[in-house]
């Protein structure tokens, strides 16, 4: 498995930053981490990039510890952090040739991430006269030097024009044909256009976890229900189209079905048969934009 988070806890002082995280990613996977400012989400990608340890739990890239296996880890992922200190007076290729120095990557990778990132206009250049496009562009190429299997993109269209935006997230889709990525923002626009799948975190909790393909085809509603007594979670779940069901307090249930069927009928059907009074019912939105609104109200 390229990413397993299980049970990843955070805490700065008295302040919980990360609560009990648990998610993995498949092969090519390219997975979404949204959230609001003050989430988790940079705290997380910075424990997974080793820049940060956990106070609890475990996680494994491409199958090394993170904990036991440090060098194994950072040569299976590359990290493009939020903010990177550069040294603004050196030249895009004096950057990376110092970077394969140090890394010891086979030399010829220099030629295909410049290619990859489309920086060959600008190689010579000093990094303090870089544009905030170029200078993501070589946070990539750097992210890209050691070919890892995992890449971490924390934010990585931050700052930038509409347009800018489209040139990194473009550039993103092309390189994921090759990479597991895991891509933190607070975009909803940006996980719709690149991603499989998003993880939704709010104060450190993960509240969400979505294929973008279940949210984008209404194959998916939640129906919240309020009986007027309690109903075991195992009957609600022997309704058709049924996935999951969550008592949400007292008598009151929220069931997500896989279908553009509208299911309040066959809820209203069961409370019947079942000699049950209904106190409320509701069917909510899930799309993206709504289930995020919804999530971190």
């Amino acid at each position: 498995m390229p990413i397993s988070v299980q049970n990843i806890t955070k805490s700065f002082g008295n302040l919980n930053v990360l609560q009990n995280i648990s998610f993995e990613l498949g092969k090519g996977e390219i997975v979404g981490l949204l959230g609001l400012s003050g989430s988790g989400k940079s705290t997380l990608m910075k424990i997974l990039a080793k820049s940060l340890q956990a106070d609890l739990g475990e996680a494994s890239i491409n199958g090394c510890d993170l904990r036991t296996e440090k060098q194994n880890v950072q040569e299976n992922i590359g990290y493009l952090p939020e903010h990177e200190n550069l040294d603004v007076n050196i030249s895009i290729k004096e950057y990376l040739t110092f970077t394969l120095d140090v890394d010891k990557t086979i030399e010829s990778r220099i030629a295909a991430v410049i290619e990859q990132t489309e920086l060959s206009p600008v190689i010579d250049t000093k990094i303090g006269q870089l544009s905030k496009i170029y200078r993501q562009r070589l946070g990539l190429a750097r992210a890209l030097l050691n070919d890892p299997a995992v890449l971490l993109l924390d934010e990585p269209t931050k700052g930038l024009d509409f347009n800018q935006q489209l040139e990194i997230r473009k550039l993103i889709r092309i390189i994921s044909k090759e990479k597991t990525i895991l891509l933190s923002t607070s975009i909803i626009q940006e996980v719709k256009a690149i991603c499989d799948r998003v993880l939704i975190l709010k104060d450190g909790i993960l509240v969400a976890d979505k294929t973008l393909s279940h949210l984008q085809d209404n194959q998916e509603q939640i129906i919240e229900v309020e009986f007027d007594y309690r109903v075991e979670k195992v009957f609600l779940n022997q309704l058709e189209y049924a996935t999951h069901v969550k008592n949400l307090a007292g008598f009151l249930y929220e069931i997500t079905f896989h279908t553009s069927k509208d299911m309040r009928p066959t809820v209203f059907d069961f409370a019947h048969d079942n000699s049950l009074k209904i106190l409320q019912l509701s069917r909510k939105n899930t799309s993206l934009e709504h289930l995020f609104a919804e999530l971190t109200a």
